[in-house]
C-alpha cells in the first residue's frame, strides 16, 4: 500500500534510513491518511537513539528526551521523532515510571492504545500493520491492542479516548474493549481533570457529540460526569417533550454547530432538571427554575474540570438564559443584549434554536417562529444602533456631577436607571432627554 506523506516527513525518514536506521510515520497520522482525513500532526518512530537523531539534523529540540523524543525543526515546522521504546511500570494510571529503548518496531507498536493507531508507514517498506488495524478501519471499530485490560491499566485515559475516537470517526467500540472499560472505568478517577476535560472537548467537537451516550453506557460518565447519567434517567412528560432529558440533550447537541461554547452549553443546559422535576397528579412533569439550577451545576462542573474563567463564565451565562426569559419584543431583545453582551447574544440565539429543535413537533412549531421574530428584532436593533449598555449611554457620571449631583455610589444607580429607560425607549438616548429624566426622578439640581 502506498500513501502520500508530506515532503518534510519523507525527508526525515529518508535521512534516518540513509544513516542505517529504521524510520516510519506512525500512529494517528497513518490512520487519518488512510481514511482520507488531514492529520493534525505527523509523528515518526525510529530505531535511532535520541543522540543519533540529533546528530543527523541541524535544528532539533529536546521536547521529551527522557522518553526518547526529539523534535526535528524544518523551516517553521516541528516533527516529533521518537526512539522505539518499551514502557516500564505505570505508577499513576497514566505515565510509565520509566522507558527502555528497543531495536524492535514490533515491541514499540504493541504498547500503543488501539489497533488503528498502531500502524506504521515507510515509503520504502510500505504499511506495517501487525495488529489488523486496517481490518478494524474497514469494520469501523475501536479495538485495544492486545489485552484491553492491560492497556487500560497502563493508561486509564485510554478508556475515554476510545469513546472520543469512536465519536470522531463514527466507529463502534469493539465489545471486549467495551467490557474492559465497564470493569475498569473507576480508574478514571486517577486521571487529572485537565486531561478529562481535553478528551471530553474533542468528543463534543466531533461529528458525533451524541456519542457521549456511549460513555454513559459503558460506565465512563458515572465517574467523570455523573450528572449526565442522572439526566439520562430523568423522564419528561409534557406538551413540549417526548424524550427523556438526556435524549433531548443528545438531540440538541446534534442541532448545534461544532463550537466550543455552544457544544458545552448544549451538554449542560438541562442538568438542573432532575433536581427541579415536579409531577402533577395527571402525570405531567414540570421543571420550574431548572435554568438557574443548571447554571449553578454547570459552573461547578466546569470549575472541577479546570476550565478557564472566560469559558466558564460564558457557558454559565448561556445556560442560565437558554430558555430566553425575556419578552419577545424589541425591548426584550435589548434587555437580553444588555444581560449577555453583544458577543454572547448571537450564540444564545443558536442555543435557543438547538434547544427548540431538540423538542417535539408542537414545541418546534411554538418556539421556532418566536425565535425568527427575535432574530428580526435583533437585526433591526443593530441597524438602528440602539443603546444596549452603559458605554453607549449618552450621559455619564461627569454629566450628572456637572448637572449638580454630588459624587457617590448613587451616580451609578442613576445611570443604571437611565439605561433601563433607554432600553425601553431607545429614542431617549440623548444628553438632553436623560438629564431631564434624571432631574425628574432624582435629586439633581441644575447649575
Amino acid at each position: 500500500m502506498r500513501m502520500e506523506i508530506p515532503a518534510h516527513v519523507a525527508f526525515i525518514i529518508d535521512r534516518l534510513e540513509s544513516a542505517g536506521f529504521e524510520a516510519y510515520a506512525v500512529g494517528g497520522c497513518v490512520r487519518d491518511t488512510i481514511l482520507g482525513r488531514k492529520p493534525e500532526d505527523w509523528d515518526i518512530t525510529t530505531s535511532a537513539r535520541p543522540e543519533q537523531v540529533k546528530r543527523l539534523f541541524r535544528r532539533t529540540a529536546d521536547t521529551g528526551i527522557k522518553h526518547g523524543t526529539v523534535t526535528v525543526l524544518l523551516e517553521k515546522c516541528g516533527y516529533e521523532v521518537t526512539t522505539y521504546r518499551v514502557d516500564g511500570e505505570y505508577e499513576d494510571a497514566r505515565h510509565p515510571k520509566e522507558v527502555a529503548f528497543t531495536a524492535s518496531l514490533s515491541e514499540d507498536l504493541k504498547r500503543r492504545d488501539f489497533t488503528i493507531n498502531a500502524m506504521a508507514y515507510s515509503p520504502k517498506l510500505g504499511l506495517i500493520d501487525e495488529f489488523q488495524g486496517m481490518e478494524d478501519l474497514r469494520r469501523g471499530i475501536i479495538r485495544a491492542v492486545g489485552n484491553a485490560g492491560e492497556r487500560f491499566t497502563e493508561d486509564a485515559l485510554r478508556m475515554l479516548r476510545a469513546v472520543r475516537f469512536s465519536a470522531q470517526l463514527g466507529f463502534a467500540v469493539e465489545e471486549k474493549t467495551a467490557e474492559a472499560i465497564r470493569e475498569m472505568a473507576p480508574r478514571l478517577s486517577l486521571i487529572s481533570k485537565e486531561r478529562i476535560q481535553a478528551e471530553l472537548e474533542k468528543l463534543l467537537l466531533s461529528d458525533h457529540p451524541e456519542y457521549i451516550k456511549r460513555a454513559c453506557e459503558i460506565g465512563i460518565t458515572a465517574v467523570v460526569m455523573p450528572e449526565f447519567d442522572r439526566i439520562m434517567e430523568t423522564p419528561q412528560r409534557n406538551r413540549y417533550h417526548d424524550l427523556s432529558v438526556g435524549e433531548h440533550t443528545l438531540k440538541a447537541l446534534r442541532h448545534v454547530r461544532a463550537d466550543h461554547l455552544l457544544r458545552w452549553t448544549m451538554l449542560l443546559h438541562d442538568f438542573g432538571k432532575p433536581e427541579a422535576s415536579l409531577t402533577d397528579p395527571d402525570g405531567t412533569i414540570h421543571f420550574y427554575g431548572h435554568a438557574k439550577i443548571s447554571a449553578e451545576l454547570a459552573k461547578g462542573i466546569m470549575k472541577g474540570l479546570k476550565f478557564d474563567n472566560a469559558t466558564l463564565d460564558a457557558v454559565t451565562k448561556l445556560v442560565y438564559y437558554h430558555d430566553f426569559p425575556f419578552p419577545v419584543s424589541k425591548t426584550g431583545v435589548r434587555r437580553a443584549l444588555n444581560c449577555l453582551g453583544e458577543e454572547l447574544f448571537p450564540l444564545l440565539l443558536e442555543v435557543c434554536e438547538a434547544d427548540s429543535k431538540g423538542k417535539n413537533q408542537y414545541a418546534q412549531e411554538t418556539y421556532l417562529p418566536k425565535l425568527l421574530k427575535i432574530q428580526e428584532y435583533y437585526r433591526e436593533i443593530r441597524e438602528a444602533g440602539d443603546c444596549i449598555s452603559l458605554k453607549n449611554l449618552a450621559i455619564n457620571g461627569r454629566d450628572l456631577i456637572a448637572a449638580g449631583m454630588k459624587p457617590g455610589k448613587e451616580l451609578g444607580q442613576i445611570l443604571e436607571r437611565c439605561l433601563e429607560e433607554v432600553l425601553e425607549y431607545p429614542e431617549k438616548n440623548t444628553r438632553e432627554d436623560l438629564l431631564e429624566f434624571a432631574k425628574l426622578h432624582f435629586d439633581v439640581q441644575p447649575h
